[in-house]
């Protein structure tokens, strides 16, 4: 058994422990079966069990909060593909909020308004968002070149106390090979976030992802958190598994080639043995709001992590380059009148 608990009231929801091992599911076979199937809508509209009050959810969203008593809503949502497992929250809102703090204060030529902006009573928001994770086997032939450093005596003119004078040096040059061959990398929980709620760029920086930690799916682990259903495909998913993948890949390649430098001119990779998951991983998120331009941020509720977009104060700028050139302009004053204090 497992148990959850409310951060605010102490509530504690017990969870039947699932014993089932957390499946690979074949990539091919799923996207023949969802070929077959017809996107089904879903109603959203809701009454809620407490109050009794009415309300719709949001597009693509399946878990939220009623906005009259804020008791959990959860629909019975049906689609083409839905979690199987999920990471659960590790990092209390409070402690989030402690660390978005912390993190607004590093930031340099940040708005006052916008490190003031958590210090009201305003919350962060959790959200389970969808995610993909591919395993692959890859064979990739690569074509390029292998650059090895050599050097040369050459002669160069050199000015020395106003006097020209003569002097041999030692230059780098690079001899250029051809070079091919095939590398083989296998991937393990390469994940893509499934959601287009934030960023893919924020989405990225939020990584890794420890899914050794994922535990089969409930629902019971949405009450109290925003979730949403997948809105990036699961073929979609996999090509930004591969962009991912390619720079691995790359990698291997160039110390395949070995040399000084390397040159990549092409790369054919074969994805073998692909498999997936659909899981649900928790995030913290929120949006500032300054000069009419809203601003994202999450934070990792696995780890902790942050990440997000911020604004900059010109006047804070400005202020640094004035200084900045102050300090230059009397280091060099300094410099060119050092006898007068000698």
């Amino acid at each position: 058994m497992g148990t959850l608990s409310c951060e605010f009231c102490n509530t504690q929801e017990t969870i039947d422990t699932n014993t089932h091992s957390i499946e690979e599911y074949g990539f091919e076979e799923a996207l023949s079966d969802l070929k077959k199937q017809e996107s089904q809508e879903i109603t959203k509209n809701i009454s809620c069990k407490k109050c009794g009050g009415s309300f719709t959810l949001t597009p693509y969203s399946f878990s939220s909060n009623c906005p009259f008593c804020n008791t959990p809503a959860i629909i019975d949502f049906i689609q083409e593909i839905t979690p199987q497992s999920l990471v659960p929250f590790l990092i209390t809102q409070k402690d989030a909020l402690k660390k978005f703090k912390a993190w607004i204060g590093s930031l340099w030529f940040a708005p006052n308004a916008f490190k003031q902006y958590l210090d009201g009573d305003q919350k962060l928001i959790g959200y389970y968002l969808p995610y993909w994770t591919y395993d692959s086997d890859t064979i990739s032939n690569y074509s390029g070149l292998r650059g090895d450093v050599y050097y040369v005596t050459v002669t160069k003119t050199v000015i020395e106390n106003g006097r020209q004078r003569q002097v041999r040096v030692q230059e780098p040059r690079i001899n250029w090979t051809p070079a091919s061959g095939t590398v083989y990398v296998s991937f393990d929980d390469i994940t893509v976030g499934a959601s287009k709620t934030i960023s893919r760029a924020i989405l990225g920086s939020l990584e890794p992802w420890d899914t050794t930690a994922l535990v089969p799916f409930s629902p019971k682990y949405l009450s109290g958190f925003e979730a949403e259903e997948y809105t990036i495909g699961l073929d979609n998913g996999f090509e930004y598994a591969k962009a991912k993948m390619s720079s691995k890949i790359k990698q291997n390649i160039r110390q395949d080639i070995g040399g000084d430098q390397q040159q990549i001119t092409s790369v054919q990779t074969q994805h073998n043995n692909v498999t997936y998951k659909n899981i649900l991983l928790p995030i913290w998120t929120a949006s500032f709001t300054w000069k009419k331009k809203v601003y994202h941020y999450a934070i990792n509720a696995q780890t902790g992590k942050i990440a997000g977009e911020r604004p900059y104060s010109v006047v804070k700028i400005v202020f640094a380059v004035i200084l900045g050139l102050c300090i230059v302009g009397g280091v060099i004053y300094l410099t060119e009148h050092q006898e007068l204090f000698n």
